[in-house]
């Protein structure tokens, strides 16, 4: 039996009480036999029977009639939980990422996009009672994926993202926090969270970050700002080799942190700085513990009662040794 308890387990202290009943039937066992005085044996017939060896057998059926009387005592079920959680507190996300050519900037490993994808895909994973949606921008900004309950979606748009010309580059970071925005202002969840990543400064792009801030905090949606890239100098692609690959070399990391910063505290959000894989892990983890959910988990407990066969059983037992002992192993005297 599996996933089995008992409900009187204090019953099993009564299996102590079964090694002195042996004891006594050992010095007793004597006793039940039935004497015979007689003078002489002359004249009665030599017989082998096996009864007198079998009938030990009668004590022993009362041993496991006793046992199983116990387990029965101790009332063993099986139980079946089952949960179902209903989230009280729902939080809608949007992960507004750049995917501007300079995030194949070399300084995280092995470039700033991939590694922003792997922290981000554990992110959504994490988040199981929550909806999510991904907006990508560089000089412009779409929408990846709709705010949605079904991670899958979000994992395979997350898989997705990669650095193409179907995206003007440069880096409008007014204009992916408008659109992020615009994802979640028809939301009707109880908080509101984008997460806006980029490593540069705002050079494209036809809305002030500033101003898609002023909207966000009407709004009620809280930014957390993350810049992405190294102090000093970094690996950054410059031109297309004639195999289709991209050429780099050191350049300056330069991310407008002053901007950042500001987008955050108007919302009531926060800034990080990312400047390896593990930094950027820890900032996906912080806004993790920072955003909670709050669950309400409702447990549902199904008994199955197993004590009913082992009653039968030791029923059973006595009822053989009953039998047995009042016709087999009956004695005439």
């Amino acid at each position: 039996m599996t996933n089995v308890t008992f409900l009187n387990p204090e019953f099993f202290w009564l299996f102590l009480l079964l090694p002195a009943v042996i004891v006594w039937y050992f010095f007793k066992r004597n006793e039940e036999k039935p004497t015979l005085k007689i003078s002489s044996l002359q004249g009665f017939k030599g017989t082998t029977s096996i009864l007198p060896k079998l009938k030990p057998l009668l004590f022993v059926f009362r041993l496991l009639a006793l046992s199983s009387l116990i387990i029965a005592l101790a009332r063993p079920r099986s139980v079946d939980v089952s949960n179902k959680s209903n989230s009280t507190n729902g939080i809608d996300i949007v992960i507004a990422s750049d995917v501007s050519g300079s995030m194949l900037a070399k300084d995280l490993k092995p470039n700033r996009m991939e590694a922003l994808k792997r922290v981000a895909s554990d992110f959504v994973e994490e988040r199981v009672n929550d909806r999510i949606g991904i907006v990508v921008y560089a000089a412009e900004a779409y929408t990846k994926t709709p705010v949605t309950s079904d991670k899958a979606v979000v994992l395979q748009a997350i898989n997705d993202i990669k650095y193409d010309n179907v995206l003007q580059d440069g880096t409008g970071i007014g204009m992916g926090l408008a659109t992020a925005v615009n994802r979640l202002k028809e939301s009707k969840a109880k908080s509101k969270v984008i997460i806006l990543m980029t490593d540069g400064v705002n050079n494209s792009g036809f809305l002030d970050p500033q101003t898609s801030a002023e909207i966000a905090a009407d709004l009620g949606i809280k930014v957390y700002t993350i810049g992405i890239g190294t102090n000093g100098n970094a690996m950054f692609p410059y031109a297309i080799a004639p195999n289709g690959g991209f050429l780099f070399k050191m350049m300056p990391v330069q991310i407008d942190e002053k901007l950042m910063k500001q987008i955050a505290q108007k919302t009531g959000g926060k800034y990080f700085r990312a400047q390896d894989n593990t930094g950027l892990e820890n900032i996906y983890k912080e806004i993790n513990k920072l955003e909670t959910t709050k669950i309400e988990e409702l447990k549902f407990v199904n008994y199955d009662e197993k004590f009913r066969p082992f009653v039968w059983l030791a029923g059973l037992l006595l009822v053989i040794e009953i039998v047995l002992r009042n016709t087999i192993f009956r004695s005439f005297i």
